[in-house]
């Protein structure tokens, strides 16, 4: 039986992925700051399902996830589901650090224990997947902390999938770059242009992890959209007034 962790699995793309993983047979462990979502799958699948309580800011992180995973009976996939941002045009002090914090101390702390896990125990084996965002690949005025920390996280995982070849591991890696998904991220009083659903994402992310594709854009309009996106010069871009419409 195959074998993953997903940490960020309370809600959204997490859960949903979770779910799909679970009903296609897979042991899952599961991890999240609110472990209720978790006991409700765990009620779905008793037989396949572990969870425990994991705040990936905190400096027990790193045990926490090792204690899952051989809690699980191992782990073959490590999938980072979590994540916070917002637009933040105001550049509200306490919404950017905490950005920071969540999504470069958060995940840094769950991949990097990820990489020594399969390195040390696993014979330099594994995979490790984690949700960045297609604002990564430029810098968004409304969503400045938001573009970078997810910048950051993807070239993190450039680095750490050159850093396996230089060791001679074979630890894999998977970029997921969602567009716009209908979560608790997004504001439900705005319009979201080529919004998707949590359902056609997750199944998009989870067929993209299955497949070990080293970078993954859900859905292929947005591959498209970046493609283009990346053609503009720095003195267009910055003159652009990209925004989301209230």
């Amino acid at each position: 039986m195959k074998r993953i962790v997903i940490i960020g699995a309370s809600s959204g793309l997490g859960l949903k992925s979770a779910l799909l993983f679970a009903e296609k047979g897979w042991k899952v462990a599961l991890a999240a700051r609110r472990t209720t979502p978790l006991q409700i799958v765990k009620n779905q699948y008793p037989d396949s399902v572990v969870f425990s309580q994991i705040d990936i800011t905190s400096q027990d992180a790193p045990q926490r996830l090792l204690d899952l995973i051989h809690k699980n009976g191992g782990a073959d996939i490590i999938f980072l589901a979590a994540g916070i941002g917002w637009q933040n045009a105001d550049l509200d002090l306490q919404k950017d650090l905490q950005t920071v914090t969540t999504n470069c101390l958060g995940m840094v702390n769950i991949v990097n224990t990820a990489y020594h896990y399969f390195a040390n125990e696993c014979y330099g084996n594994g995979h490790i997947a984690v949700i960045t965002s297609i604002a990564g690949t430029k810098g968004l005025g409304i969503s400045a902390t938001y573009s970078a920390t997810k910048r950051m996280q993807s070239c993190y995982l450039e680095a750490l999938e050159q850093l396996s070849q230089i060791k001679g591991h074979n630890i894999h890696f998977t970029d997921i770059r969602p567009g716009f998904v209908k979560t608790d991220l997004l504001d439900p009083s705005r319009s979201y242009p080529m919004l998707m659903s949590v359902d056609y994402a997750a199944q998009k992310i989870v067929s993209a992890i299955i497949a070990r594709k080293h970078v993954a854009y859900i859905d292929w309009k947005w591959h498209i959209v970046v493609a283009l996106w990346r053609l503009i010069p720095r003195c267009i871009w910055r003159r652009l007034s990209i925004k989301i419409e209230s």
